[in-house]
């Protein structure tokens, strides 16, 4: 490779690298605990905790759930329902003063689908996982902060692609994981970045493509309203407010009914930002590990109960939905979760060798190409 393209490639590595460090440093140490959030919350006891009951016990249907819910908090409107295969005894609910509050201003709970008592949700609500959240998702600043977390996220995957180019050459002179121990401080610890960062690479560029999709997903559910949604409810445009509710206790059945064979995930209620004024948007996931999070709407009339359109899924939509998940290894179990930690622990250790590299090449004045030597 001729000189003046390495220097290129060094200078756009060097760039990305230091750009994008300190925020990158942030979102691995804040993504360590996310990863283990569902133990976490166990262990500080913010997972709730439903009452022992016996297994015949029966469930009340969802408009008792509703009552349920509106009488918890009076004064609030319903947002979601949602399940989790981790309590199936347990109702997700999602309220707020209005239908159209922006998530971070709700107040999440859960229901107790036998009984419909109310159990907090600590961690949904600004508990230990909620700070980590905010923080790895948008650093409490909305989506300006996403967005320049998305932005960050590029600059690491062309950090990524650059330390490559540039490690290509350098392979050519060493055997595959030599770590210059007669060497310089220094340059062991460029032998180890390298090393770390080349092992590293595949699951790097993994975390860092899902984190830009995760980190765009409000653009990305705006961009969903205004195609997809927009043209399933469009009959609808010019209709009259809707002044009351069909019960919600059939929304399910009659989802199922639409898309046989698939399982609920989350009910929206009217007014919210998966569905319209006068719609329940039901949506459902398939059996899989992978179809699990790729979702299909059912939109049902909310004074009618008539389903007026199944939705097909846009490629986006689902690339957001496969993104999330796999961002923070929620697709192996405990396996997988420990190998993202291990992979994350090693992340951490390129990032601040990476900062320490070019701290240490600063002081002594020295070319860049000269530690790749």
């Amino acid at each position: 490779m001729k000189s003046t393209t390495i220097r290129r490639w060094s200078l756009i590595h060097t760039g990305s690298s230091l750009i994008c460090t300190m925020f990158l440093l942030l979102l691995a140490l804040t993504g360590l605990p996310l990863i283990f959030h569902h133990e976490i919350d166990h262990l500080l006891g913010d997972a709730p905790q439903l009452r022992e009951l016996p297994a015949d016990t029966p469930r009340l249907d969802l408009q008792q759930l509703v009552k349920a819910a509106e009488a918890h908090r009076p004064g609030e409107v319903m947002q979601y329902f949602g399940w989790d295969a981790d309590e199936p005894n347990g109702v997700m609910t999602i309220m707020a003063r209005t239908a159209g509050t922006e998530p971070n201003s709700s107040h999440t709970f859960m229901l107790d689908a036998r009984t419909g008592e109310a159990v907090a949700m600590p961690s949904a609500n600004g508990g230990l996982m909620m700070v980590m959240l905010r923080l790895h998702v948008d650093m409490f600043a909305g989506l300006p902060g996403k967005l320049l977390l998305a932005f960050m996220g590029l600059l690491f995957v062309l950090a990524i692609v650059s330390g490559t180019v540039l490690y290509m050459p350098f392979m050519r002179r060493l055997k595959f994981a030599s770590v210059r121990q007669d060497k310089s401080s220094r340059l062991r610890w460029l032998d180890l970045h390298n090393l770390i960062g080349v092992v590293t690479l595949s699951w790097a560029l993994v975390v860092g493509v899902t984190g830009v999709i995760s980190a765009c997903a409000d653009l990305i559910i705006a961009a969903w309203r205004n195609d997809s949604l927009s043209a399933m409810v469009a009959p609808y445009r010019d209709a009259p407010p809707l002044t009351s509710l069909a019960p919600a206790s059939r929304l399910l059945e009659i989802a199922r009914e639409a898309a046989p064979g698939m399982r609920p995930d989350f009910i929206a209620f009217p007014g919210t930002r998966f569905s319209s004024e006068h719609h329940y948007a039901v949506f459902l996931k398939g059996g899989s590990h992978l179809t699990s999070h790729l979702l299909t709407p059912v939109l049902i009339d909310a004074r009618t109960l008539q389903v007026t359109a199944v939705g097909e899924r846009p490629w986006y939509m689902d690339a957001m939905g496969m993104s999330q998940p796999l961002h923070f290894g929620d697709y192996g179990g405990l396996p997988m979760k420990l190998l993202w930690a291990a992979l994350d622990v090693l992340t951490l250790i390129v990032l601040g060798s990476g900062l320490y590299l070019w701290i240490v090449r600063r002081r002594a004045g020295k070319p860049t190409r000269e530690g790749r030597r």
